[in-house]
């Protein structure tokens, strides 16, 4: 070990809770874990150790999502200067919007984690349970897919609810089927519509309250017959409003980029929800019947949160699907169910999030079908190798 950390190493052993505290096991496994892999292994059975456990896996994507959570923090401020120009501020730098955003993310992170870690804590503590990992990648994409406007309050019940309701009833980490964040951003979706959704939520107007700036996107432009104001470029860019991180597809794709050569994401998900959006985009250009269908396929990429949605939503190992064919037509079905909700039904212009939910539905039939028709196929095949050998 590095001498470095052997203070941290020795500080951790010195506090060991025990006795009385020994009930703070849960708790302090893990902050333990969290600073030092683990030096346990399994008492039998074949097994494979390895450094890249949970917790790393995790803290890979916390990094992916990086550039998005840095591009989406200045963008903040950008679309706050360029609705708002103030004198001492009419071309504003570049930090001095990335400040602004900063400063308007950091409650709501901090709002993310302490009440979905409090609850994560405190699940653990009562099943006596080590804390699951899950949530240190949920609590950084709940306030990232979510309007900068959104009142705190609203965003602590939301997360309780996706921790609670989404996660911890159904076993916590790894047991749940639906992705806890899109739980969160559902539930005010449809508990707090007007807060979510609208010109009315996307551009802050000032630091610390909730007052909002009218700015459309260019989905809700064209679920009102208008084509989209913005460039190629700015939706490319991500210099549009939107939810705080999502706007960026450069900055998405420099996170798909590391989840790739990590191995961390599945490029078989990505690739096709891309293919779906892409090939159902295709479809209605040959229908053409409004404005909406005859938008070039690849728009649907830059708008809303298609690509941010199949990098780092579709492709949630825990409620994807499992095997490697049942993955194209999970992926698939996504990014086609995203464009046509887009596309015919005004009330949702986003389409994404239940695209992605009813998908996490239906992930478990498509991996047994998969599966059973290996096995059907794996029997056939036997049966035939029998007949032969008898002869």
């Amino acid at each position: 070990m590095n001498g470095k950390l052997k203070w941290l190493a020795s500080w951790f052993e010195k506090h060991q809770p025990k006795g009385r505290w020994s009930w703070l096991g849960s708790t302090y496994e893990a902050f333990h874990t969290f600073a030092f892999t683990p030096n346990r292994v399994t008492s039998r059975g074949s097994h494979v150790r390895d450094a890249v456990d949970l917790k790393r896996a995790m803290i890979t994507v916390v990094i992916a999502l990086m550039p998005a959570m840095i591009f989406g923090m200045w963008n903040i401020g950008y679309q706050h200067y360029l609705a708002t120009p103030e004198p001492l501020t009419s071309n504003p730098s570049p930090f001095t919007c990335f400040w602004f955003g900063f400063l308007r993310m950091l409650p709501m992170l901090a709002v993310s984690y302490i009440v979905g870690l409090g609850i994560e804590f405190t699940f653990a503590q009562i099943r006596h349970h080590q804390v699951n990992e899950g949530f240190l990648v949920t609590g950084f994409l709940i306030p990232m897919i979510m309007p900068v406007t959104t009142p705190l309050w609203q965003l602590a019940l939301a997360t309780a609810f996706a921790v609670i309701i989404g996660k911890e009833v159904f076993g916590g980490t790894g047991m749940n089927f639906l992705n806890p964040a899109l739980v969160a951003r559902a539930f005010l979706f449809f508990s707090y519509p007007t807060r979510m959704s609208g010109d009315n939520v996307w551009i802050a107007a000032d630091l610390w309250g909730t007052d909002a700036i009218a700015g459309a996107t260019p989905l809700a432009e064209l679920a009102a017959g208008m084509q989209p104001s913005a460039s190629v470029l700015d939706m490319l860019i991500g210099t549009i409003p939107g939810s705080t991180c999502e706007t960026s597809v450069i900055a998405i794709l420099l996170g798909a980029i590391i989840l790739l050569v990590t191995g961390i994401a599945s490029w078989r998900i990505m690739l096709s929800v891309i293919l779906g959006g892409g090939l159902m985009g295709l479809l209605f250009n040959t229908i053409g019947a409004n404005t909406y269908m005859q938008l070039p396929f690849y728009y649907h990429y830059l708008m809303g949160g298609f690509m941010f949605g199949a990098v780092f939503m579709a492709t949630d190992p825990v409620t994807a699907a499992q095997t490697n064919i049942g993955k194209w037509i999970y992926g698939f079905l996504i990014g086609a169910f995203a464009v046509m909700l887009r596309v015919l039904n005004p009330a949702y212009p986003e389409g994404m999030m239940l695209s992605i939910l009813l998908m996490n539905c239906f992930a478990p039939l498509i991996d047994h079908c998969v599966v059973a028709r290996n096995i059907k196929r794996r029997q056939k095949r036997a049966l035939i190798k029998s007949k032969v050998t008898a002869r």
